[in-house]
């Protein structure tokens, strides 16, 4: 059903008598079965359309002003359980066969066609108007997006510190309640078979085996998700698991609705309650780190009293106004509202250079989407949900599923492929066109005509990594170092080096691997994004307090010769560089152990995506003087002074003349706007070589 209900909003009449019929007890010889009951008349709720316009409208609204979550979405995803448990339990009650392969064909012939267009328009619109270092990303999502598993790919993203920052404006992140609707479409059905087959075998009323059923989920998923909620917000809100109880909240008020019976006063106070406390939960409520936790009870609740006051017949009635034919005539539109506005506003806002849109480019942009969405829903939509044949016969439905995923497919595939193609052909540079910090040593600038390296489709592989996972004696015992990589050498190694801490020690391994190759080290990384070796600090998380103890047992075990760590943690605002928080300490620790300590000095961080900006507006535009970046000093500068403490500061090749260049040497000295690409660091290899061999007498 996804967040379209199209006019499949009916909801059976009350049954004659409240309480459920009890199922008759079985024949001899042979199994119990649900006893047929007269089929329910049906009526058309045009209120549960206007609820569903209502929460599309809320969901546009704030995504385009507020920049916040409204609540919306979590009433779509309780409605569509509900009409989907209504239609089950209707077949049931009434014996009519579930035929499961033909619903689920039914239910993705519907909505894949608007998504499939969709998604095509937004690679075009990526195509077009968004800068190439987001291509990759978009076309990933538009895999993710087709084949239901974005929500995934986003909570994957939300918790990898090696991610693009773009995931937070992708235009098709919204696709996540999408792909979560789809799995619970392929879940769903079988509980409610699953349901109707117990209640055959056990002679059980099957409305009390759904209850059951859809209750301990709703418990379970509940308390997974307040617990995930708050220990890991930012994977819980695109996790499947932690939102099922808001789709279980859906199909037990399916069930209850028939006997929750109450006077017409009582109702209507009820739908403007529900009305009201919908429309206020993304203002009074943190929702934006709270979701989807207890919290998400308040849009759901607020929703399910509005189906509960259903059609009082009152001239102050909520559902007059839900019933309106602007209201229900939006509903019609809504999944392809849904679908477009996000990509639309996302799209201009990367176009304007904004973060947020104005009032006037607001309203434009919401009248652009409800004129797509009525276009997709009366061209594409609406004509293949009415045109008989693709009902007539299974294949034909799996025909249109197969065409639309033939739609993205192919052109998808295509791009990746020039991408792919491109990316290859410029991989074959060398020195001669991309020289990068070896220009500063010889002079030779290299080949302005050459791409500069590299291209915006690599930025995902400027990660360093080293080629093997720990083994032998540097196999951590601590599951929290499983991250632990080493490379291999021949023989025994003339001296073992732990590179230790986050990120910023990480890309120096592209320039440390090769002295270590040349010299018969063994390089040993231990490293977890965000966590700079030494003592754990107020912005950092338990788990990296955790890791940063775990991190120094394992160097103290291993007892290298040496420990690589970064000294000094720059800022991206000013030039308030200052030493790593508790590595005095730490060193003095390590050094009286006998194990030596090379502290390098931070690089540069901006305010500001450096690969961005060149992209945007030149490298020439791009500079920053290096006095604003770094203090004047480098502040480990004391720490020179300790037996086994030898410093290297490489920031003459990051900002040579005194200026922050983005590119040097035919190559993008910056990934983002505080990491080195990996291809850079690689080609300061010959003066790590040279100032680390100088600082430590190796």
């Amino acid at each position: 059903m996804s967040l379209s209900l199209s006019r499949n909003s009916a909801v059976p009449a009350a049954p004659a008598r409240p309480g459920l019929e009890d199922s008759p007890r079985p024949e001899a010889g042979g199994p119990p079965r649900v006893a047929p009951r007269a089929p329910a008349p049906r009526r058309f709720r045009p209120e549960i359309q206007g609820l569903r316009s209502l929460a599309v409208l809320m969901v546009v609204t704030y995504h385009v002003f507020l920049d916040r979550v409204s609540g919306g979405v979590d009433i779509f995803l309780m409605i569509s359980a509900f009409l989907l448990t209504l239609s089950f339990t209707r077949k049931v009650e009434e014996d009519r066969p579930l035929a499961l392969g033909r619903h689920w064909l039914h239910r993705f012939k519907r909505l894949m066609p608007a998504a499939a267009v969709t998604i095509v328009g937004t690679l075009a619109a990526a195509w077009l108007w968004l800068p190439p270092s987001r291509w990759a990303a978009v076309l990933d999502q538009a895999w993710a997006s087709l084949l239901y598993a974005q929500n995934w790919l986003l909570a994957a993203t939300s918790v990898d510190y090696y991610a693009s920052d773009d995931s937070l404006a992708s235009p098709l992140q919204h696709f996540w309640s999408l792909s979560i609707q789809g799995q619970v479409f392929l879940l769903w059905p079988l509980v409610l078979a699953g349901g109707a087959w117990l209640s055959r075998r056990l002679g059980w009323r099957y409305r009390a085996v759904l209850a059951v059923a859809f209750g301990l989920v709703f418990v379970a998923s509940l308390a997974f998700s307040v617990h995930e909620t708050a220990t890991n917000q930012a994977f819980a809100y695109f996790d499947t698991r932690a939102r099922l109880w808001e789709f279980a909240a859906g199909s037990l008020l399916a069930l209850a609705l028939p006997y929750l019976r109450a006077p017409r006063l009582l109702r209507v106070v009820l739908g403007w309650t529900g009305v009201v406390a919908m429309l206020a939960c993304g203002l009074l409520l943190p929702v934006g780190q709270s979701f989807p936790g207890v919290v998400a009870l308040w849009p759901i609740g607020a929703a399910a009293l509005v189906i509960v006051a259903g059609q009082t017949g009152s001239r102050l009635g909520a559902d007059r106004l839900l019933s309106a034919r602007p209201l229900v005539g939006m509903g019609n539109v809504s999944y392809a509202l849904y679908l477009v506005h996000w990509p639309i506003l996302t799209t201009y806002l990367a176009v304007a250079g904004e973060a947020r849109a104005s009032l006037a480019a607001g309203l434009a942009i919401i009248a652009a989407s409800v004129v797509a969405a009525y276009l997709i829903t009366r061209l594409v939509e609406t004509p293949l949900r009415r045109a008989a044949w693709t009902e007539a016969r299974r294949w034909r439905m799996a025909a249109v599923v197969a065409a639309c995923l033939t739609v993205v497919a192919v052109p998808a595939a295509a791009w990746q492929t020039d991408l792919t193609r491109t990316a290859q052909a410029a991989g074959v540079s060398g020195a001669a066109t991309n020289p990068g910090a070896l220009t500063l040593r010889t002079g030779v600038p290299g080949d302005a005509s050459a791409p500069t390296l590299p291209l915006a489709t690599q930025l995902d592989r400027q990660w360093v990594h080293l080629d093997h996972q720990c083994q032998g004696r540097f196999a951590p015992s601590d599951p929290r170092l499983e991250e632990c990589t080493q490379t291999l050498v021949e023989g025994e190694p003339s001296k073992v080096v732990l590179v230790v801490g986050n990120s910023h020690a990480e890309q120096w391994m592209a320039a440390l691997e090769p002295v270590a190759r040349e010299r018969n080290w063994q390089l040993v990384g231990l490293l977890k994004g965000g966590c700079a070796f030494g003592e754990p600090t107020a912005g950092q998380s338990d788990f990296c307090a955790g890791w940063l103890a775990a991190a120094k047992d394992y160097v103290l075990d291993v007892q290298p010769d040496a420990v690589f760590t970064v000294a000094t943690a720059a800022a991206p605002s000013a030039p308030d560089e200052r030493e790593v928080t508790g590595y005095e300490q730490l060193v003095r620790e390590l050094t009286g152990r006998g194990i030596e300590v090379v502290g390098i000095r931070d690089n540069p961080r901006f305010t500001f995506n450096m690969y961005q900006c060149v992209e945007d507006r030149g490298a020439a535009a791009c500079e920053v003087p290096l006095e604003t970046a770094l203090a004047p000093t480098n502040p480990a500068v004391p720490l020179d002074a300790i037996p086994g403490v030898h410093l290297v500061d490489l920031t003459d090749r990051l900002c040579p003349d005194g200026v922050c260049r983005p590119v040097i040497g035919n190559v993008h000295v910056y990934l983002d706007d505080n990491h080195l690409t990996a291809d850079y660091s690689a080609t300061l290899a010959a003066d790590m070589r040279e100032r680390l061999l100088a600082a430590t007498g190796w």
